[in-house]
């Protein structure tokens, strides 16, 4: 009989928890996991190296029994409802004083209610997003964890070892009360959403725009990544681009379908930020056109019967062009992080979850699929002040706004005249105007409002709420 106390438990052995599992195993901590499918409890011992105390096993009783008090385990399926049966499954055999943790991209709501009903029960529960995909995983992720402050340091020595690193500092912190984990995730995906857009903009508009050759594109890439705009969806962009398809001899991405899906964490962040009143104009585009990629059909009808026009470069080398796209995403990219850091600063006041920014930006540098050079600034820009209400009134930041924004200027010209989109690039640059604008013309709505609906309005040189009778 196996008497091993582990230190930490896995529900879920796909690949993300497998993997994850085995990384803390690799940090000398003794894990069990627990899995309905004994194909996959067997292949978590059969991956770990030998010698380290690794147990799989399907039988939830004998799992919980064999974990250290207090007992410390993680949930590892999908979001929704099979958390909810999860959960059920393995209290008659949990205790006052446990902690449970949802490792999935679950909607802050339901954490929030897990929290509750858990804790009513003595059990801490915990909602933690986990960036890095399944070799981040087993390597080295980044990791959000949200729940109860004190019980966190149960769980600290185990993920401080196990988080990617950056300069020595592990990519984890304690980040917040109740959902603060699952929501600072759901607010990284949307960012995510934001550059990946962004990149697919830029890659064809050099694509159709400009007519670089499959290696082109691809160097082009390689070659930023060694840039200001260095990150890991630069990375695996110069990667993707020079993968062969092995049926058709071209390059892989270029037989794969333009219909991109989504699992809503995209869509979760862009309504949240609308009941917050937070504009985040470059994710909404992003959610936008991917719903609007599944219209092919229509699209392909559309490409027949609207025409477009052709514009040449007007004399503008594509050398020139080429460092005029990667100064435009640098400045877009910006503004996407900028968007959801006031996001996040706003969501912290609404449901108490006492987010420190730059230890947000700090967890982001490495291990997590928005990981990229300037949230080195980003962090620093939060270390100086705090209370920054948004990242375009930093100096530094501001001022390589305003540096590159000659360049996104001249690229939305050149995309307007060629008739290729570029809805992200150009909503980034709107944001940043109308930003940095001290009027806007919502005067003229709030008038309209007035005129047909007797909504009122409030004036610039007097107290109080008017109403005018306008015919």
């Amino acid at each position: 009989m196996d008497n091993t106390q582990y230190d930490f438990g896995m529900v879920g052995l796909g690949v993300m928890g497998r993997n994850l599992l085995l990384n803390i195993a690799d940090h000398g901590f003794a894990v069990s996991g627990l899995d309905l499918d004994p194909v996959k409890a067997l292949a978590l011992e059969n991956e770990a190296d030998k010698g380290k105390p690794v147990k799989g096993t399907t039988n939830a009783e004998e799992f919980i029994q064999s974990l250290k008090l207090p007992r410390a385990l993680m949930l590892l399926v999908p979001a929704g409802k099979p958390v909810d049966s999860a959960i059920a499954s393995l209290l008659p055999y949990l205790a006052s004083g446990d902690i449970v943790i949802d490792g999935g991209n679950s909607y802050f709501p339901d954490t929030d209610r897990r929290v509750v009903a858990l804790a009513e029960k003595g059990i801490h529960f915990f909602g933690m997003g986990i960036s890095g995909g399944e070799k981040g995983a087993r390597f080295g992720p980044s990791m959000m964890p949200g729940g109860d402050r004190q019980a966190y340091e149960r769980l600290r020595p185990i993920f401080e070892a196990v988080a990617a690193k950056v300069n020595g500092e592990p990519c984890v912190t304690f980040l917040g009360n109740g959902s603060a984990g699952n929501y600072v995730k759901m607010v990284h995906n949307g960012i995510e959403y934001g550059i990946m857009q962004l990149i697919a903009e830029i890659y064809d508009f050099m694509k159709r725009g400009l007519g670089l050759s499959d290696g082109a594109l691809q160097q082009v890439f390689a070659d930023w990544n060694q840039t200001e705009v260095q990150s890991f969806l630069i990375e695996i962009t110069g990667e993707i681009l020079k993968k062969l398809d092995e049926v058709t001899g071209q390059p892989l991405v270029n037989v794969i379908s333009d219909r991109a899906r989504q699992k809503g964490t995209g869509k979760w962040t862009s309504q949240n930020a609308m009941d917050l009143q937070v504009p985040l104009p470059t994710v909404d585009m992003a959610v936008t056109m991917r719903d609007l990629s599944a219209y092919k059909d229509e699209r392909v009808l559309a490409a027949q019967q609207l025409g477009g026009i052709t514009a040449n470069n007007s004399g503008t080398e594509a050398t020139e062009i080429i460092n005029q796209l990667r100064s435009a995403f640098y400045f877009a990219m910006l503004v996407t992080y900028a968007q959801g850091f006031v996001q996040l600063r706003t969501a912290s006041k609404a449901y108490n979850y006492e987010l420190e920014m730059q230890e947000v930006a700090k967890i982001w540098r490495g291990g997590c699929i928005i990981r990229a050079a300037c949230l080195e600034d980003i962090r620093q820009a939060f270390n100086t002040n705090s209370d920054l209400p948004n990242l375009l009134l930093d100096p530094n930041i501001g001022a390589a706004l305003t540096q590159h924004q000659a360049d996104v200027r001249a690229v939305v010209k050149l995309t307007v005249d060629k008739g290729i989109p570029m809805p992200a690039l150009l909503t980034s640059l709107s944001y940043f105007d109308a930003y940095r604008s001290a009027v806007l013309p919502t005067n003229l709505i709030q008038a309209q409002r007035d005129y047909f609906g007797a909504h009122t309005y409030e004036r610039i040189d007097q107290e109080g709420i008017f109403h005018t009778q306008w015919s």
